[in-house]
């Protein structure tokens, strides 16, 4: 009974690993700096070679979710990496990302209007393992579409974000689905307009993980938590 039991841990982590959720070797650290919410993520590590589905409900959370992604691929790219940016609208003003510490010529953009154009390049492009990470504009994802990105991912180790314009969520393969919004940022002396970007993150799926409810805002070149913070103790089945 304790050899099937050391059978069946040892393919769970075999199954997280391949997932992206491997735990650091040598007792270095893997994270990546978005503060506490990594720790809802399996073994602690937030999930690399795989497809994070971003919902927007209106262009306000759009252009909040593009600027939160802007700093997630600051801290996966650093100084060296590459990304590839399928837009729709060209509404990303490329020296913006430089508050990120993304220089402009680390993203390639992709202006495309159909959906059906979106997938494929999408599909393509996370088969790069040169890449870092792949961002997609898109309005509608189905479940056999992201099946097929995750594919993408699990050979060429990038990580993909998409950010779905969807009027009814439908179910998807991507490993986490989140929600994010703007907050009104505080300067000194509680003067409006003038701190950090400020974000309310909302994970409403995690794949074997925790969903949760986050407060971040960006200062330093990383995710800092503001002090207000909700956790909801929920086991997500893959």
């Amino acid at each position: 009974m304790e050899k099937r039991q050391q059978v069946i841990s040892k393919l769970r982590q075999d199954l997280l690993a391949w997932e992206g959720y491997k735990p650091p070797a040598g007792g270095r650290s893997a994270l990546l700096g978005l503060g506490e919410l990594e720790q809802v993520f399996p073994n602690g590590v937030f999930p690399k070679n795989c497809v994070h589905e971003l919902v927007c409900a209106s262009m306000e959370q759009a252009a909040a979710s593009g600027g939160f992604v802007s700093g997630v691929l600051s801290l996966l790219m650093g100084t060296e990496g590459v990304c590839v940016w399928i837009g729709r609208a060209r509404r990303l003003f490329a020296p913006a990302l430089t508050g990120f510490g993304v220089a402009p010529h680390q993203v390639i953009f992709i202006s495309l209007h159909q959906d059906k154009d979106t997938l494929w390049v999408m599909e393509e492009a996370l088969k790069c393992p040169g890449l870092t990470a792949v961002v997609c504009e898109l309005r509608e994802m189905d479940f056999k579409q992201s099946q097929r990105f995750q594919r993408a991912v699990e050979h060429s180790g990038v990580t993909g974000f998409v950010l779905r314009n969807a009027g009814q969520l439908s179910a998807t393969a991507s490993a986490a689905r989140w929600q994010i919004r703007s907050l009104p940022s505080s300067g000194p002396d509680g003067l409006p307009g003038l701190g950090f970007l400020c974000w309310q993150v909302d994970l409403l799926k995690v794949r074997n993980g925790k969903t949760g409810s986050f407060r971040l805002s960006w200062q330093d070149k990383r995710f800092v938590p503001l002090a207000e913070r909700v956790i909801r103790e929920e086991r997500q089945v893959g």
